[in-house]
């Protein structure tokens, strides 16, 4: 009887085998990624300072319906760090040139944080070859980010990050992690990440490319760029958000704006997930990346259509100054439910 518990107790406990990680040279760089799979493409964009390996519980449950995609972007994870262009349009670029060696013409993509943000230039930059939009958590919706983001933008930047070579710095990061986990703070849900990424700043390479992505999308004054002007674009476009409600680098509220900016989107919120509901809440995520998927048709590209949005330009005044969306057109979203 014990013998036949164990054995049990063992098959419910094996998981399907990660998939391995390949590399090729694309304009002269290693660049490292996961290629698994079969059927409809799905590509998945990780955030600033980590690296495909936040996928690695999903891809091989993605694999076993879809073509799964997982990059590690230039300057992070395996992938080589040189000086280059690490700004989110050279991303986008880089996602479509990745396909293209891979002979894929066109995806779902999915994208978390800064990933979120390239998702979104890619669907802009090239919408014949983006089937639908999921945005985690994400990214190049408001001016606003959070003040450590904004810090490591300035020139003290890249002396302080290079403090975490240090390893007592390391300990005392891990120190503060813990402590705000404990006291129950949103930042403090996602503790064992902001680890991961932390253990990440001892390879100077890392820290300089961390450093040079962070100047490209962010100043004193917060996000250099905002996809709010261009959300108009994505009409046609299947789109899926999804959030959690305690997000400590990218507030709830972010995912409001922009749902409220994409008309036809779609809202899903993990209650007490934090910035990383693709951990936290894994399970109720891969449901509702399936369901999506399984529900809507691909974007249909049409040239003459996407001439014509921009002819006929955004429809009214939609955000102030600082790229966030005017009060009345949130309270319009938030009233009508949408």
């Amino acid at each position: 009887m014990t013998s036949e518990c164990a054995v049990v107790r063992l098959k419910a406990e094996v998981r399907p085998a990660r998939a391995p990680v390949q590399y090729r040279r694309i304009h002269g760089y290693r660049r490292a990624f996961v290629h698994a799979g079969h059927g409809p493409a799905v590509l998945l964009i990780h955030g600033i300072g980590d690296s495909l390996d936040t996928w690695g519980e999903l891809i091989p449950e993605l694999a076993k319906r879809h073509t799964v995609i997982a990059p590690d972007l230039l300057g992070h994870g395996r992938s080589e760090k040189p000086r280059a262009d690490y700004s989110v349009a050279g991303y986008a670029n880089a996602m479509r040139d990745l396909l293209s060696v891979l002979d894929i013409e066109s995806v779902t993509v999915v994208g978390h944080s800064l990933g979120g943000g390239v998702a979104m230039q890619f669907a802009y930059q090239y919408p014949e070859r983006c089937e639908r939009l999921v945005l985690v958590s994400s990214g190049g919706v408001s001016r606003d980010v959070h003040p450590v983001l904004r810090l490591a933008a300035t020139p003290l930047g890249h002396p302080l990050v290079s403090v975490l070579a240090v390893p007592f710095a390391r300990t005392l990061g891990r120190g503060v992690a813990t402590a705000l986990k404990a006291m129950n703070t949103d930042v403090g849900q996602d503790e064992e990440h902001w680890m991961r990424v932390f253990d990440r700043m001892g390879d100077p390479t890392a820290r300089r490319a961390f450093v040079s992505t962070i100047r490209a999308v962010v100043d004193v004054r917060g996000q250099v760029i905002t996809m709010l002007d261009r959300c108009y674009l994505a009409r046609g476009m299947p789109t899926l958000i999804l959030w959690g409600t305690r997000d400590g680098v990218i507030p709830f509220e972010h995912a409001q704006l922009l749902h409220a900016a994409m008309p036809g989107s779609q809202l899903r919120a993990f209650e007490g997930a934090g910035h990383f509901p693709h951990h936290s809440a894994r399970s109720e995520f891969l449901a509702t990346l399936d369901a999506f998927m399984r529900s809507t048709p691909p974007a249909a590209y049409s040239g003459r259509d996407w001439r014509e949005l921009l002819r006929r330009g955004r429809p009214g005044r939609m955000e102030n100054a600082q790229g966030e969306l005017t009060s009345e057109v949130l309270g319009r979203s938030l009233l009508s439910g949408t």
